[in-house]
């Protein structure tokens, strides 16, 4: 299966795209993703040490975690579909001095082109954007070499997920702009493994991942009720 070019949201595109110029405000409208960015990386690096990978960062934005990836010694491809972001994060790399090679390009395209290449592939809060989640899975199993890993970010679909990150954190707190998050698009942990093991991939690691807005301090833990990383391999 691979991801057909229709596989984003021209809406959603647009929504993350108005952010751009904004996007590395720590205090700006993704303060939560600027929290949650050193106990993301954190968790990439626990699971594959990172000084001397390939990484390819999927919907990186304006580049939070792919300049964290570089930094931690990775040699860092990132692809997003939004110009505006893209844009912002290559004008970033002249402040930080860090390199990263940014690319408005779709996962199929590069797991077309550099198939079992990357030894590391995040896709970080970017599934429950597109119209079909399990295609983009498979497109970045694609991309993965033989032991390689992929580490995945998403929302968990119940009561508490909506009450929390849509009523909550848009309408009651502001944490994030109203419209980031659409309920229908929330994946149940379940549902993302019956994805992994159909791209061929071995789930190895779930936990929680907790922001508190009161704080602004974030960390993982054991229940996956709202946000979650996931962590799965491709066997040698």
């Amino acid at each position: 299966m691979s991801t057909p070019p229709g596989n984003a949201n021209p809406s959603e595109l647009a929504h993350f795209g108005a952010l751009a110029s904004r996007w590395w405000d720590p205090h700006g409208p993704q303060r939560a993703l600027h929290v949650l960015n050193p106990v993301r990386l954190a968790y990439v690096a626990q699971q594959v040490p990172l000084a001397g990978k390939r990484a390819l960062d999927v919907g990186c934005g304006a580049g939070l975690l792919s300049e964290a990836l570089a930094a931690a010694g990775a040699t860092v491809t990132a692809l997003d579909l939004a110009p505006e972001l893209i844009e912002v994060a290559q004008l970033h790399l002249l402040e930080s001095g860090l390199q990263v090679d940014y690319r408005l390009a779709p996962i199929a395209q590069i797991a077309d082109e550099q198939a079992a290449s990357f030894d590391v592939l995040t896709c970080m809060e970017l599934l429950e954007h597109v119209p079909n989640p399990e295609a983009l899975v498979a497109d970045c199993a694609r991309a993965l070499a033989p032991g390689g890993r992929l580490i995945v970010s998403t929302l968990n679909r119940n009561p508490a997920s909506f009450a929390l990150a849509i009523v909550g954190a848009e309408y009651v707190s502001g944490l994030v702009p109203r419209g980031t998050h659409h309920y229908a698009q929330f994946i149940r942990p379940a549902e993302l493994a019956a994805w992994l093991r159909a791209a061929g991939l071995l789930l190895d690691d779930v936990q929680g991942l907790y922001y508190n807005p009161l704080n602004h301090s974030a960390r993982l833990g054991r229940s996956v009720a709202v946000n979650y990383i996931a962590s799965a391999h491709r066997p040698q």
